[in-house]
């Protein structure tokens, strides 16, 4: 049986109307201890509790964000034009790296700061950061191998957004274990190294409710299947159970050459050779065939969409209808940061289905006729494992995380429970909806406003003003 929160009413909140694991429920009491965990949710009260503050709007859980790259928010809209006859991912690549080869310790902490000030205005409550600038801009080894982690780590406690840390193990430069290329130095590791890494950052920034360490392979062509392994068997005797992420068949050249070398297509050569199950996140699983798509979806493991940078890069489209009738797992994230909202996310998920199928509402279910409700739900489910956290539902045991929704904004004004989350996914127009976020029970987002935001938003600009000054 609960015990009675002794700070009552200090750690609660009362909604008039908020979205709990079985939908939109009426006068919920949210109550929370001092760890930031919900204690417990109670609908269907007739009146607020004496002295209980009452939301400003609606509530809803906030949204996990399962893929970034803090580093390259400094560098959105900077490769927006055409230097090579086949642009294409590749080529932006190339820009990505001679960008991060002049990312100083400092940059990064203040960029990660100001990137996580963003996402927790636009509703994110979480992030997974999959983090491969390692080294010093020479490729060699700082006295502290966590350096780089730590500042981002750091950043993430400073904002107030909840962190999987994910460091990632970059060994190779393509399939058959080729030699790296002399622009990826910063990222390059051993299994033992980046397991020491991890162990640096744990004695600097111990796991607790706003924090969890993880894995992330590169790339199937990044690592080997034996490093992977390796990785895999001291990351378990470490943290058993933990998150695993990787990158997977983004590009069509990356299936031709896995098919070439390997002799399979990365996620079938993938699910054959390891247990990948509800602790994998398999991120930009962008060109599956039909087999593949199957048993992804069987297999427990999270899909990671990231659409706006999915589009950004010409990557290609998910097979999502197939997928989600397959009952596969998903998740967005906002990666590169060219757009940092998981409304857009959820949004260019369901028009890349239209313009395939050439149908409106592809992405409903005969069980939910909505479909920014399917989406949502499926995002908060499938962002939530890949964190490996207790997040994304309000619930009795899951971390004090959510979004305050503006009653008085234009898009939901004389609207009904039935169609809000419509509008928040769908109609694009005027300021963002989110008008206060709390994470772990802590206000950190009021009236659209950041806490430190007029500071962190100043160190940012510095920043990027010597980055820029230096291209």
């Amino acid at each position: 049986m609960n015990t009675l929160n002794s700070d009552f009413p200090q750690r609660a909140l009362f909604a008039a109307h908020a979205w709990l694991p079985d939908g939109w429920r009426r006068n919920v009491l949210l109550e929370w201890d001092a760890q930031g965990t919900l204690l417990r949710v109670q609908p269907d009260l007739v009146s607020a509790p004496a002295g209980v503050t009452t939301s400003a709007g609606p509530v809803i859980p906030g949204m996990p964000n399962l893929h970034s790259h803090a580093f390259q928010r400094a560098m959105a809209g900077l490769t927006e034009y055409r230097a090579n006859p086949t642009d294409s991912f590749w080529s932006w690549r190339d820009l990505m790296y001679r960008f991060a080869a002049r990312i100083t310790p400092d940059d990064l902490g203040a960029i990660a700061r100001w990137l996580y000030v963003e996402m927790l205005k636009a509703g994110y409550t979480s992030v997974c950061e999959f983090h491969y600038v390692h080294h010093a801009q020479d490729g060699r080894r700082y006295a502290s191998p966590a350096e780089l982690a730590q500042r981002v780590v750091g950043a993430a406690r400073e904002t107030g957004i909840g962190m999987t840390m994910l460091p990632v193990l970059y060994q190779y430069s393509g399939f058959g274990a080729r030699a790296p290329r002399d622009d990826q130095r910063r990222f390059i590791n051993t299994p033992a190294q980046l397991l020491e890494m991890i162990e640096a950052l744990r004695e600097t920034y111990p796991e607790q409710g706003a924090l969890r360490y993880g894995v992330a392979p590169h790339s199937l062509r990044a690592v080997s299947q034996d490093s992977l392994r390796d990785m895999l068997n001291g990351l378990d005797a470490m943290l058993p159970g933990a998150p695993v992420h990787i990158h997977i068949a983004e590009q069509t050249a990356e299936v031709e050459a896995c098919i070439e070398t390997e002799g399979a297509r990365p996620v079938q050569w993938l699910l054959d050779r390891f247990d990948v199950n509800a602790r994998w996140c398999l991120v930009h699983a962008t060109h599956v065939d039909a087999q593949e798509t199957l048993a992804l979806a069987r297999s427990g493991a999270v899909a990671g969409l990231c659409l706006t940078t999915e589009a950004n890069l010409g990557d290609g489209i998910f097979p999502a209808h197939d997928y989600l009738d397959a009952q596969g797992a998903f998740g967005v994230g906002s990666d590169s940061h060219i757009g940092v909202d998981w409304r857009a996310e959820l949004r260019l998920l369901e028009y890349g289905q239209r313009l395939v199928r050439r149908e409106r509402n592809v992405l409903a279910s005969p069980q939910t006729a909505y479909v920014a409700d399917r989406l949502y739900a499926g995002a908060l489910a499938g962002g939530a494992r890949a964190t490996g956290r207790q997040v994304g539902a309000l619930e009795a045991g899951a971390r004090a995380d959510w979004i305050v929704l503006d009653p008085q904004h234009p898009n939901l004004a004389g609207q009904t429970p039935r169609t809000w989350l419509s509008s928040v996914v769908f109609c694009e127009q005027g300021e963002t909806p989110v008008l206060d976020v709390y994470t772990g029970g802590e206000q950190v987002i009021a009236q659209r406003r950041h806490r430190d935001e007029t500071r962190l938003y100043a160190d940012y600009r510095q920043t990027l003003a010597r980055l820029l000054a230096d291209a």
